[in-house]
């Protein structure tokens, strides 16, 4: 009984989790339409970031994305922890909340619980800018180590229109050569 018990609590839990996850992006948010993922995938480096736990002490952070068998996205976040003086990896998966062609995503780094993952800005497959579940997400990508400032700007107004609050912007190092970069 105490087994079926912890069965439904868990399935409930991954229920709730699932519909809480699918509307996940902040109210002025608008995902990228006409998305194409493969000319999406590759290596993209963080350029800026707001600062959470998991990215906690982290420089010369990037993401790695790859096509699984089964239609979903591996991902691969990695950076240098320069407190610790290590290289830290941890794998992920991403899935379309809906439409393909919409990048309205959730991604997930520890078991079943996803995120969102909203790309609300794309500048020729070379820079983003991605929404997460909240106002407490927000990241910067190029799949240069720099970023040009006038696109660096346009994603800043894009991020405040939004309803961020810019100034909480951690801009990464870009400084060290990835034992991860392919």
């Amino acid at each position: 009984m105490k087994n079926r018990t912890i069965l439904t609590l868990l399935i409930s839990f991954g229920l709730l989790n699932g519909v809480i996850s699918c509307s996940s992006m902040p109210e002025k948010a608008q995902p990228v339409s006409q998305f194409e993922v493969n000319r999406y995938l590759g290596t993209w480096y963080e350029i800026a970031r707001f600062d959470y736990r998991f990215e906690k002490d982290l420089d010369n952070a990037m993401a790695q994305y790859s096509l699984n068998p089964d239609g979903s996205i591996k991902v691969v976040n990695s950076g240098y922890n320069f407190k610790k003086n290590k290289w830290l990896s941890v794998n992920g998966t991403a899935k379309f909340r809906g439409d393909k062609n919409i990048a309205a995503l959730k991604v997930s780094f520890f078991g079943p619980f996803y995120a969102g993952y909203n790309v609300v800005a794309l500048e020729n497959y070379k820079y983003a800018l991605v929404a997460g579940k909240n106002l407490d997400y927000l990241w910067i990508l190029s799949r240069e180590k720099t970023i040009p400032e006038n696109i660096k700007q346009n994603f800043i107004s894009k991020a405040q229109e939004i309803g961020y609050d810019t100034s909480k912007l951690i801009w990464v190092k870009q400084d060290k050569k990835s034992p991860f970069d392919q």
